[in-house]
Order: structure tokens, then sequence, then C-alpha cells
């Protein structure tokens, strides 16, 4: 009995040293918010500006986060909106951004549930979730910085580069003859697939620039269509037939993108993949698109669903369900999380926001390279401090 008593009281013993990790862990003492407008040189239409939904598209609203911690790491992170939407982000950030001082900043999937919670009388999607999404993403940054790695080596790459497809060439409003242009400059610019916007109110001018296109291309090289929500279920019919002759990548977006349903017949009716879900802003809708099979591609954007917390339980339901990726916009974060992703992603290159950033971004035979930068691998630009239009620090500036 003695013996037993024995082995509880050691068994019991502490060390007087010893600290928890809640004790010893970093804390974020500085967090600044800014607004920053990129203005496009040329006004971009797509399908929606076609019907008058939307004006054409003339600049970009970027949110930045900074964050440093008491031990001198730092982390920086960006959402965007277009059209509209960006002011009201921007005063949401600042809203919640005071609740992370003090926190340890390798908590992010708590401080993602704090901030989502913080706003929760707004709702938890839309744009109360993509004004989380610059301090989310800032604290990836900052973790994967402070190991050292690029964020898809933290994460657990399964390459080191991702194929890589071009949209800005092929916007509805360039000409045609313009169009072969900018397909053969991005061709030789070592991009490894075109995407095409399409939704004209004449399907035949669609057909007519696609099938140029795909000559000039030839049979082999990758080629996507991109009709941005314009058609109801029978118009989108009628294109997914029309088109399934020029041996497509995919077709995207050809429904309204809440219309899961929808695109789920179409996914199972013709052989061109579906592919959608850039406009979903939270992780719930795009499991609410996954389960009900709507589509072949899933296209979540970080920015838009809150960050790279809830991407990568996106990620995982559409591992699971044997989803292909090609994430949406942003290539700057979201070739580390297509690197990190199982099934060989797609990456969608866009250069207009080479002039925000320091560094530059690795194209080379069709594919776009992980550099060895720590954590995303950017910093801000002299250029874009000048178009940054407001900011607010909170904490102890550094």
């Amino acid at each position: 009995m003695k013996a037993v008593q024995s082995n509880i009281v050691s068994y019991a013993k502490t060390d007087a040293n010893a600290r928890t990790a809640a004790e010893s862990g970093d804390r974020i003492e500085w967090v600044k918010v800014s607004l920053v407008f990129l203005p496009l040189a040329t006004p971009v239409s797509d399908a929606k500006v076609l019907t008058g939904r939307q004006k054409p598209l003339t600049e970009i609203a970027f949110i930045f986060a900074e964050i440093r911690t008491r031990d001198g790491h730092e982390g920086i992170g960006f959402g965007y909106s277009k059209r509209a939407g960006g002011p009201g982000m921007y005063a949401h950030a600042k809203e919640i951004a005071p609740n992370l001082l003090g926190e340890d900043p390798s908590d992010i999937s708590k401080l993602f549930t704090k901030l989502l919670w913080a706003g929760a009388s707004m709702g938890r999607s839309g744009l109360t979730t993509q004004a989380i999404a610059p301090f989310d993403i800032a604290l990836w940054d900052l973790k994967a910085k402070r190991a050292g790695l690029p964020l898809a080596k933290l994460l657990g790459a399964h390459r080191d580069s991702v194929q890589c497809y071009n949209t800005s060439g092929g916007y509805l409003h360039t000409p045609l003859d313009q169009v072969l242009k900018n397909v053969q400059i991005s061709r030789e610019s070592g991009i490894g697939g075109i995407k095409l916007k399409v939704g004209q109110p004449d399907l035949a001018i669609d057909v007519q620039r696609v099938g140029e296109v795909r000559k000039l291309l030839g049979g082999d090289f990758p080629l996507m269509v991109d009709a941005n929500q314009q058609w109801d279920r029978q118009k989108a019919t009628r294109a997914c037939r029309a088109f399934e002759d020029f041996d497509l990548t995919w077709i995207e977006e050809p429904l309204d993108a809440y219309d899961f349903e929808g695109h789920a017949q179409l996914a199972e009716r013709f052989d061109t993949a579906i592919a959608t879900g850039e406009m979903l802003t939270s992780a719930g809708e795009h499991a609410q698109l996954i389960m009900a099979e709507g589509s072949d591609f899933i296209q979540p954007d970080a920015p838009r669903v809150g960050g790279i917390t809830p991407f990568l339980e996106i990620m995982a339901l559409g591992a699971f369900k044997g989803r292909k990726l090609a994430p949406h916009f942003a290539m700057e974060i979201h070739l580390h999380l297509a690197a990190a992703y199982p099934i060989e992603p797609w990456l969608e290159h866009f250069e207009w926001l080479g002039p925000m950033f320091n560094e530059q971004m690795h194209l080379r035979d069709g594919r776009m390279y992980v550099s060895d930068r720590p954590g995303l691998g950017f910093s801000l630009s002299e250029q874009a401090i000048a178009w940054r239009a407001d900011s607010e620090e909170f904490g102890k500036r550094p």
C-alpha cells in the first residue's frame, strides 16, 4: 500500500520553473489598417457590364493589415473589393482590429473566430468575413516568417510550382484582333493557359471568339471561358453545348453563383468541366457548393472567404470530395495555398497587383514557382504607400 502512495506522490510532482504555453507565448502589440486604391490603366468590362448590372471596373480597393508582436515578429495581409464596398470593409476592419491586441499570434483559428463573432450581428459571410481576411492572412504570413519558411512549406507543399493561366487579355471590351495578340504575348511570356470572357448578347460572337483563339493556340493548349454568371439555365445549356467541341479546360460561372443545383446539372450533363465559387464569401457557402456536386473545379478566394483559415477548411473538404482547385485572383496568396493542395491545381495570373509589391513572382514554362522568401514573400512598395487613402493604428507603435 505504501508503494502505491509513493508512486502517486511522484506522479504529482511538477517543475516549479516550468511555464505553460499560455504563459510563454508571444503577444500582438500593434496593428495597422490601411485603405489603398489601385487604379487600372484601362477600364475592364465583363458580362455583368453588358447586362447593365455593373459599371466598368476602373479601380480596386485594398485593405491592408500589418501586425507586429512583442517579440518583434511581423506579418502583412490584404483584402480587396471591386467597384463598391471597400470603404465599408475598411470601416469594419477598424472596428474589430483592437480585438487582436494582447492575443497570442499563434492562435490563428481562435482569433478568426473572435473577429467573426465581433461582427456577427452583421452576419458571418459577406463584408464581415471579408474584413477579417487581412488580419487572418497577416497572421499566417507572420507565422511562416517566424518559422523561416515560405507559407506553402509551412502548410506542407505537394509541389514547388503551380500551372498558371492568364485572364486579363481576354475581356469582352477587347476587340478580337487585340485578344489574339494578347494571347500570343501571354503564351510567349510563359503562361500555361488562357481564359476568355464570354457572355455576349449573341452567343455566336462568343463562339467565334473562342474558336479563333482555339485555332491560334492549337488543340492541346489549355483554354478556359468565364461567363461571370451571365446566363440562365436554358442559355447556359445552349452555351455549354456550343462549347463542347473546343476541348475547354472548364466553363466558369455559367449561372448565378448561388445556383448550386443548376451548376450540378451542367457538370453532370456535359463533358466540359464546370468551375465556380469565386463569389462565395464563407467556408459554409463553399461547403454547400461542394456537397451539392455543383462544380468540377472549386474557385475559392481567400480574401473573400475571410482569409487563409477558412480557405484551408474549403481545401480539406474539396480534396476529400475529389474536387480540382483553381483559386480566384490574388495569386500572391493563392500560389502558396494551391501548392499545398493534394490534387494538381491551377493558379490565376493577374499582373494588376504588380505595382503594389516590391517583389516579383517567378513564372516559367507555364508554371508559377514558390520563392524561397519566408511567409507570403511580399512587402508593400512605395507606389502602394502613395496610393494609400487612409490608415489607422492600434496598440503600441513599434
